[in-house]
C-alpha cells in the first residue's frame, strides 16, 4: 500500500516536471532544470541581460544567449533558454553590455605577426634612443653570430627622420640585425648583415626594389621592397614549431579584439621566397586543423605566381577544405608603400622630387598572371596604394573583365587610396 502511493507520487511529480505547460514561470523553469543532468545537449554557459545584435532582421536582437563548448545553441530572452540550463550551467549578467558576432579582418598577415610577438618589438617606439636600447637588450639573450630580428619601427614618431645602420652597430658588433617598418615594405640591416649578404656600394638595386645610400653613395642600411631580399635570402627560415606557435599567439590575440575569421595573404612580401606561403599551407594550417588547434577561421590567399599550384588544389580538395580553413585566392604587389616612399604615384614626392615611387612587378608579367588565375576562377587580389598604382590596376582588371567574360570575380584592390583632386575637395567642403 505504502509502495503503491509512493509510485504515484513519483509519477505526479514526473508529469508536472516535465509535462505540464502550465508551470512554465522563470522561477519554475530555474527549478525544473536544476533536475536535469548537464548533457552534451544543454548549456554550459548562459549570457544574459545584454544587447546582443543577432544579424537576423527579423529579431535583430536579444538579451541572452545560451553557449556550450563556446559554441552558440540558442539567442534569445532568458525565460526562453531555461530548458538548456542544468545542473552545472553558469551564468554570466552583461550588465547591458553589447554582443556582436564575431569581426572578420580581410587583410592579415597572420604568422608574419606572430612571429613579430616574439621579437624585438618596436611597435610605438618615439625616440631613437629607445630603438637603440631594445636592439641592446636584445643582444644579451641571443649568442654571437645569430640573427637578431623585430621590427614595427614607424619613423614618424619621432620626426620622420630614417634610420640608419650606424644606429644599432655599436651595439650589435657581433650579430647581424633585421628589423623591418611597419608596412613590411622597408628593413633596416646593420653593418654585420649588409657584409654577410654582400651588400655594398657597388651594388645595383634589383627591379622593384632600392637600395638608400647616403651622400657618398655608401648603403645606408635601408632596403625596399624587393631590394629586401638581399637580407631575407640570408635569414635562417624560423622552424615549423616557431611558426605554429607564431599562428596560435597570433590567433589568441585576435580573440581577444573580437576577430574571429581573418583573410590571410601570408608571409608574403616584396623580397620574399613564394614558398614560405605553401610551407605554412601544410606545416601550420593544415596540421592545426587536423589535430584540432585552429581558434580562429581562416580565408587563405597565396603568391600569384603559384596561381596554378593554388587551382590544382582547389580542383582537387574545394574551396572550403574544413569548418576552417577556405582557399581564397591569389595576391600580387603593384608597387610599395607611403611610409617607405615606395607607393608609385604620377607625381613626385614632396620631400624626394625625383621620387615617383616603384612599381614592384613588371606590367606584362603582372597582366598574364592575372588573366590566367582569373580565367581560372581564382579571386585576385592586387597591393596598390599610389594613384598610378591604382590606375594601372583599375584597368588592368577592366581588360581582364573584357577578355574573360563577365563572371562574379570580385577583384580586389588591397589598402588602395585615392587621390582627391581639389575641385572635389571645394565640392564638399561647401556642401
Amino acid at each position: 500500500m505504502n509502495l503503491s502511493i509512493v509510485n504515484l507520487a513519483s509519477i505526479a511529480v514526473f508529469l508536472s516536471v516535465f509535462l505540464f505547460p502550465s508551470f512554465n514561470s522563470t522561477y519554475w523553469l530555474k527549478w525544473r532544470a536544476s533536475l536535469i543532468p548537464s548533457t552534451k545537449f544543454g548549456a554550459d554557459l548562459i549570457v544574459k541581460n545584454g544587447v546582443i545584435f543577432t544579424s537576423d532582421p527579423s529579431f535583430p536582437f536579444a538579451n541572452s544567449m545560451a553557449i556550450r563548448d563556446g559554441r552558440i545553441l540558442r539567442i534569445g530572452n532568458y525565460s526562453s533558454l531555461q530548458d538548456l540550463s542544468g545542473y552545472g550551467t553558469k551564468e554570466l549578467n552583461l550588465e547591458g553590455k553589447v554582443v556582436v558576432p564575431g569581426f572578420i579582418d580581410s587583410h592579415v598577415h597572420l604568422i608574419s605577426a606572430g612571429l613579430q610577438m616574439a621579437r624585438v618589438q618596436l611597435e610605438g617606439v618615439n625616440r631613437k634612443d629607445e630603438v637603440v636600447r631594445r636592439v641592446k637588450e636584445a643582444v644579451l639573450n641571443v649568442k654571437r653570430g645569430s640573427w637578431i630580428l623585430g621590427g614595427g619601427w614607424n619613423n614618424d614618431l619621432w620626426g620622420g627622420e630614417l634610420p640608419m645602420a650606424s644606429w644599432i652597430d655599436e651595439v650589435t658588433p657581433d650579430n647581424p640585425v633585421w628589423l623591418t617598418r611597419m608596412d613590411g615594405h622597408m628593413g633596416l640591416a646593420n653593418s654585420v648583415a649588409l657584409k654577410l649578404a654582400g651588400v655594398t656600394n657597388l651594388t645595383k638595386d634589383p627591379n622593384g626594389g632600392k637600395i638608400m645610400q647616403t651622400a657618398d653613395g655608401e648603403p645606408t642600411g635601408l632596403l625596399i621592397d624587393a631590394a629586401m631580399e638581399l637580407i631575407l635570402s640570408w635569414i635562417p627560415e624560423a622552424s615549423v614549431d616557431e611558426r605554429r606557435e607564431a599562428m596560435l599567439r597570433a590567433s589568441s590575440f585576435a580573440l581577444t579584439r573580437g576577430v574571429t575569421t581573418v583573410v590571410d595573404v601570408g608571409r608574403y612580401f616584396p623580397g620574399s621566397s613564394v614558398e614560405h606561403s605553401w610551407q605554412d599551407f601544410s606545416d601550420v594550417y593544415q596540421w592545426a586543423d587536423s589535430s584540432g588547434k585552429m581558434k580562429i577561421r581562416v580565408c587563405l590567399f597565396f603568391p600569384m605566381e603559384t596561381w596554378s599550384r593554388l587551382h590544382g588544389v582547389i580542383h582537387r580538395a574545394g574551396r572550403a577544405l574544413s569548418n576552417w580553413i577556405y582557399l581564397g585566392g591569389v595576391k600580387a604587389f603593384a608597387d610599395g608603400s607611403l611610409g617607405s616612399n615606395s607607393a608609385l604615384f604620377h607625381e613626385p614626392y614632396f620631400d624626394d622630387p625625383h621620387n615617383y615611387g616603384l612599381q614592384v612587378l613588371e606590367f606584362e608579367s603582372l597582366f598574364n598572371m592575372t588573366i590566367a588565375s582569373d580565367m581560372s576562377g581564382l579571386q585576385v587580389a592586387i597591393h596598390a596604394i599610389g594613384d598610378k598604382a591604382n590606375d594601372l590596376i583599375l584597368d588592368m582588371y577592366e581588360s581582364v573583365a573584357l577578355k574573360n567574360g563577365k563572371r562574379d570575380r570580385r577583384f580586389r584592390v588591397m589598402v588602395g587610396i585615392l587621390r582627391i583632386v581639389l575641385p572635389t575637395c571645394v565640392f564638399i567642403s561647401s556642401a
